[in-house]
């Protein structure tokens, strides 16, 4: 048997954190390693308890989870911790600036318990959770505030058709419809995907998105 995913839950929500807990460890594969109520706690817990996955609130005293993901999955950081950043529509302004602290994804708050389990799985493989309709209205939402000036699509060191797969990837398609739309295979998109973040310098998906939208790639 394998070790089960083990999850530090964090929001200052008493009643939140209870019930993301009991559904944590309800789940024979999954494990809750630490609960906190602030993003400061968090930190140091992390530190401490070195859980495979770390399910963030963002709005929270002493230390919000924007600053709290920064410290421990941000550019910079030695061993940086997978977070799961959970939200509401009202805080949508704030998703963006966790996923460039570093979060590896985000759920709502309304998420039916499957999907956050599943979430929770995703992110601890190493995959990036981004639900492709809330990417396109929170992402394009705010993309004006995060345009940068000079580099253009051309100064890229993309092929034509990684710039494609790029742009499909920051509107929000998955691998598999990625594959419909250029008509090629999965595993090609896979192959395509790996090439553009490595050649970029990006870890997940998520950075991707970012980072088209910062490019200008996409509007």
């Amino acid at each position: 048997m394998t070790d089960p995913i083990r999850v530090l839950v964090c929001d200052d929500q008493a009643l939140i954190r209870t019930g993301l807990v009991t559904i944590i460890d309800a789940q024979p594969d999954l494990e809750v390693a630490g609960e906190c109520g602030d993003g400061r706690s968090a930190v140091d817990l992390a530190g401490q308890l070195r859980p495979d996955v770390v399910v963030m609130d963002i709005r929270m005293p002493v230390l919000d989870g924007i600053e709290a993901t920064r410290l421990l999955a941000g550019a910079g950081v030695s061993h940086p911790v997978k977070v799961l950043v959970v939200t509401t529509f009202n805080l949508d302004e704030y998703v963006y600036e966790a996923l460039r602290a570093g979060a590896s994804g985000f759920l709502l708050k309304d998420a039916p318990p499957v999907q956050l389990l599943q979430g929770i799985r995703t992110v601890a493989m190493g995959a990036a959770l981004l639900d492709p309709e809330v990417t396109r209205q929170l992402v394009g939402r705010y993309a004006a505030r995060i345009r940068p000036t000079e580099d253009t699509p051309q100064d890229l060191p993309l092929t034509p058709r990684e710039l494609e797969v790029l742009r499909l990837i920051a509107n929000g398609l998955s691998n598999n419809e990625i594959a419909a739309t250029l008509v090629i295979s999965r595993e090609t998109v896979k192959t395509f995907v790996s090439r553009i973040l490595t050649k970029l310098g990006l870890r997940d998906r998520v950075q991707a998105v970012v980072y088209a939208y910062r490019q200008g790639l996409v509007t």
